[in-house]
């Protein structure tokens, strides 16, 4: 069957409404796929903002909780002053208190100068700058308890932290290593240490 142009004009309306319906459609199904696809996208971001709010949160969350764990730690260093300055003359002070207790028959210190302490192996002390005050002490002792008793005194009698690093002890009538053919004769056990004060120096503070 075939059409000539005088059939045509009676149809022609009905072919462009459907061509027009067509292209309609076609415009429709493309904003809408277009719609969805922004959608989708717009969703996934703030799922995102919804994780990273979530995230920030529990991550505030445990930072006020470790705030208040080390908290309480924090004001004990300060307390004992271990958090600060050289404390010298405090150290001296509570020695000579130390001394007049009388736990030991007889003792002497040297307090060296501070310096950066260089731990092996090395440790991460975050905002902190370790210090050491190098003391070395020399006792005279009746028995081995006398000097337990003197560092336990020292812990507690004294603020700061006091690291004993190492001690020897030399018994009555041990052999004079300078000069083997003549034993000391003491009535007393010698005992030397080393150890040194640590003190943390925060590196924000002047």
């Amino acid at each position: 069957m075939k059409l000539s142009t005088a059939d045509f004009h009676p149809i022609r309306w009905s072919i462009l409404a459907a061509c027009a319906s067509a292209l309609i459609s076609a415009v429709i199904l493309y904003g809408s796929g277009e719609y969805v696809q922004s959608a989708q996208n717009e969703l996934g971001s703030a799922q995102s903002r919804l994780n990273d709010a979530r995230n920030r949160l529990a991550t505030a969350s445990q930072d006020q909780e470790n705030m208040a764990i080390y908290a309480g730690e924090y004001g004990a260093l300060l307390e004992r002053n271990i958090i600060g300055d050289d404390q010298r003359l405090d150290w001296m002070e509570g020695l000579e208190q130390l001394r007049q207790k009388n736990l030991v028959a007889d003792f002497r210190y040297r307090i060296a100068p501070q310096k950066n302490y260089a731990s092996q192996p090395p440790i991460d002390s975050g905002n902190f700058e370790i210090h050491y005050s190098e003391m070395k002490l020399q006792f005279d002792l009746l028995h081995e308890t006398q000097l337990l008793n003197f560092f336990a005194a020292l812990r507690t009698g004294i603020k700061g932290r006091y690291q004993l690093e190492s001690c020897t002890l030399q018994r009555p009538g041990a052999t004079d290593t300078k000069d083997p053919d003549h034993p000391t004769a003491t009535a007393y056990l010698k005992a030397e240490c080393s150890g040194g004060w640590i003190t943390l120096k925060n590196r924000n503070t002047p």
